[in-house]
C-alpha cells in the first residue's frame, strides 16, 4: 500500500470515515495529509511506519503545553495514539509582513510569559525520529551542551561524519558556552520553529504545529527561523520580536551556535544533508586548536 492508503486505513480503523488524503509536503518523519471524510469535512492526520513509539502522544502534549501555558494557537488534538495523530484542519499562512508581525507578537508573548527556574520538560521528547533528552537541569549551559549538542555525537551517522579533531573542537566549543551565551532564565520554547511548522487559522492567525517543546533559551526558536530557509517577509518577525522583548543586540551572533543542534540532528537522521556537515565544520573551526575560546 502507498503511504496515503496506509493513512486512510488507520483513520478508518480509528473511526474516521476517510475518503481520500491530500498528502502534505515538508515533513520527513511521518506520512501526513489533509483527509476528506464522507461528510466532506476535513481533518489533518499523520501516521508512522515501523514499530509503535510515543512520538504522537508527546507531540499532542507539546501542543497542549504551548496552548495552555504559552497562549499560542495550536490545532485541536482529536486523536493521539502511537500509530495515529488527528488534528483539526489548518490552512496555509500568508507570507506577508502582517502575518510575520502577528507571529512575532505570539512568540514574544510565549517567551516572556513563561520564564522558569529550570531547563527541560517533565517528559522525554522527540526531534524528528530521535529522542530529545529533556531531563531537568538548573544549569543552562550544561543543558545546551549535554542535551542539545553533544547528545548527537553518539549517533552513528554523526560519529561517522566527523573525525577526532572535529569532535574535540565541538567539545571545546561546548566548554566555552558560559563565555558565549548570557546566563538568563529559560522559557517555554516550541523547539522546532522553522517555516514548515507555522500555518494559520481560517482567518489568518498564526498556528504552531510539530513542536519539540522544552524550557530553554529563546534563541533555540529564533535560530530555527533565522538559519532555515524563510521568505523575505519574515524579516519583519525579527524586527518586531526584538522591539517587544528587548533581547540584546548580540543575539544574531549566537544564531549559528544554537543551530548546531538542528544541523547535527539532520546528519543523524540520514536526511538530505542540506550542507549540514560543512556548516558544522564552519562553526567549530575556531575551536580546532587549543587556546582560549574564539568568537562564533
Amino acid at each position: 500500500m502507498s503511504g496515503e492508503e496506509v493513512l486512510i486505513k488507520r483513520l478508518r480503523e480509528a473511526g474516521y470515515a476517510a475518503e481520500e488524503v491530500e498528502k502534505a509536503t515538508g515533513g520527513v518523519v511521518a506520512i501526513a495529509g489533509l483527509a476528506t471524510l464522507e461528510d466532506d469535512s476535513r481533518i489533518f492526520a499523520k501516521t508512522l511506519l515501523g514499530p509503535d513509539r510515543d512520538i504522537f502522544p508527546v507531540e499532542a502534549a507539546g501542543l497542549t503545553e504551548l496552548r495552555e501555558t504559552g497562549g499560542v494557537i495550536t490545532p485541536e488534538v482529536l486523536c493521539a495514539s502511537p500509530r495515529l495523530l488527528v488534528l483539526e484542519e489548518m490552512w496555509p499562512r500568508r507570507d506577508d509582513e502582517r502575518f510575520w508581525e502577528r507571529l512575532a507578537h505570539t512568540v514574544a508573548a510565549l517567551h516572556t510569559s513563561t520564564t522558569a527556574e529550570r531547563f527541560g520538560w517533565h517528559r522525554p521528547g522527540w526531534l524528528g525520529r530521535l529522542r530529545q533528552d529533556n531531563t531537568w537541569d538548573s544549569d543552562g549551559h550544561a543543558f545546551l551542551a549535554e542535551r542539545r549538542i553533544l547528545r548527537w555525537l553518539s549517533e552513528p551517522l554523526v560519529e561517522a561524519a566527523f573525525d577526532a579533531a572535529e569532535r574535540q573542537a565541538l567539545e571545546r566549543l561546548c566548554a566555552a558556552l558560559p563565555e558565549l551565551v548570557p546566563d538568563r532564565p529559560p522559557c517555554l520554547t516550541h523547539g522546532d520553529l522553522w517555516q514548515e511548522n507555522i500555518v494559520a487559522t481560517a482567518d489568518g492567525a498564526p498556528v504552531l504545529i510539530d513542536p519539540a517543546v522544552s524550557y530553554n533559551w529563546p534563541e533555540i526558536d529564533l535560530s530555527m527561523l533565522w538559519c532555515s530557509p524563510r521568505p523575505p517577509a519574515s524579516d519583519r518577525f525579527f524586527a518586531v520580536y526584538e522591539e517587544i522583548t528587548g533581547i540584546d543586540d548580540g543575539w544574531r551572533d549566537r544564531m549559528d551556535l544554537f543551530h548546531l543542534r538542528e544541523l547535527l540532528s539532520v546528519i543523524a537522521h540520514d536526511d538530505d544533508d542540506w550542507g549540514a556537515t560543512e556548516a558544522v565544520r564552519k562553526i567549530i573551526a575556531p575551536f580546532r586548536q587549543d587556546g582560549g575560546p574564539a568568537t562564533v
